[in-house]
């Protein structure tokens, strides 16, 4: 089977891919391809081939992929929580520190000194002088409000109390697993308007939907004072304008991303009160081979194995291969469906011996195995049932 690769991937992860067999196709053109890998590549106006069956994002954001276009035509879409967490977590903890203490400037200051023109006493008067206007904070001791408690929400909450900050947690989303993996000491709140009362520092890791898109606005900023704003999230979750209406107001004392856009670059060049960093969060060689290894063993193990961990629209589902011959298929979850399913094999005179089937809101996937042969004319009457959206063999 042909993966098509975008974006440069770890060598690590193609090696997965290869050593299982599969065919990897570099090339500008789409053609008949099973599986895609990506990290940042804009598939949003992409005509997706009728081959495709999943897509493997080497990072946690899916908003370069048309998801529901997906979901619709069956194909699944992988995402890899938690493979990068360290590298933002470390960032973060990196902007808390800097919240408050200007040491971006203060770098730019010692470099600003004419040193040829200046004498070695003359040199250390300046920078005890830099010294007075550079004074900054702790930030043991001091509020800090993490929204959305994720893979890399409650690495930074946990590392955070163990640098003696007090910890607020605000997740509308909190599953019964995170919330047990979180450390006793964080205070969770039941709004976000909640989870900011007192806050100094705010660090933010939502994903960019619908329902969060421009969250952070005037009304929650308004409610600040000198308060430090930091997102390694996705940029479209705050609006920028209320950001620089804050940062004006003195709601904001800085707000720091890894989000660059035209108007904070402009901001950035006038006021101190802006750090910016080119999308650098997970920008390490460790998080991208885990990433990259990560987004091509999922992947593998769908194709192969109709195995599905870490969608984003579909169930999770697996199980150990009992027979010569595997089909996964999804449908639309509607009732009817699997029977119909059941009765096309039953006239094609192909017993199953074990039918596995998992839900998840509007969608299912399916997986069946047998000993008798499937043909693609049993495939093709599996694709036109009603609500059937996707039906191949694994291998």
């Amino acid at each position: 089977m042909k993966v098509k690769i975008l974006n440069n991937i770890a060598e690590s992860g193609l090696d997965i891919l290869q050593n299982q067999g599969f065919f990897l196709d570099k090339s500008d053109d789409f053609g008949e391809v099973a599986g895609i890998v990506l990290r940042s590549h804009n598939l949003l106006n992409e005509n997706l081939p009728q081959s495709l069956c999943a897509i493997a994002r080497a990072g946690a954001g899916t908003n370069n992929i048309d998801v529901e276009q997906c979901s619709s035509q069956g194909v699944v879409v992988f995402n890899t929580p938690g493979a990068n967490a360290n590298a933002v977590k470390e960032m973060v903890l990196c902007s808390l520190i800097m919240g408050k203490r200007d040491l971006v400037s203060g770098n730019k200051s010692i470099d600003s000194i004419d040193i040829d023109m200046l004498d070695d006493d003359s040199v250390m008067n300046e920078i005890e002088q830099m010294k007075k206007v550079y004074v900054g904070q702790e930030i043991k001791g001091k509020n800090l409000t993490v929204i959305g408690l994720g893979a890399i929400g409650s690495m930074v909450a946990e590392h955070a109390i163990q640098l003696g900050m007090k910890v607020t947690g605000f997740d509308p989303g909190l599953t019964v697993e995170t919330a047990l993996r979180l450390p006793s000491s964080i205070r969770m709140t039941n709004s976000i308007e909640e989870s900011l009362e007192s806050a100094e520092y705010i660090s933010l890791h939502i994903p960019l939907v619908a329902g969060t898109k421009k969250i952070i606005n005037k009304d929650l900023i308004s409610r600040l004072n000198e308060t430090v704003l930091i997102n390694f999230s996705r940029g479209g979750i705050v609006c920028e304008e209320s950001v620089f209406s804050g940062l004006d107001n003195k709601n904001l004392h800085k707000y720091i991303t890894d989000f660059p856009s035209k108007t904070l670059i402009q901001r950035l060049r006038s006021n101190k009160d802006v750090v910016i960093f080119p999308h650098l969060g997970a920008s390490t060689r460790e998080s991208e081979v885990n990433c990259a290894e990560m987004a091509c063993q999922q992947l593998s193990d769908f194709l192969r194995k109709g195995k599905i961990v870490n969608s984003v629209n579909f169930p999770d589902i697996s199980s150990e291969k009992i027979s010569k011959h595997r089909i996964y298929f999804s449908n639309i979850n509607e009732p009817g469906i699997i029977s119909k399913v059941a009765e096309v094999l039953a006239k094609e005179k192909i017993n199953i011996n074990e039918f596995i089937n998992k839900s998840r809101d509007d969608l299912a996937s399916n997986i069946i195995d047998t000993d008798d042969e499937i043909s693609a004319v049993v495939l093709g009457k599996l694709l036109k049932i009603k609500g059937v959206t996707n039906a191949r063999l694994c291998y």
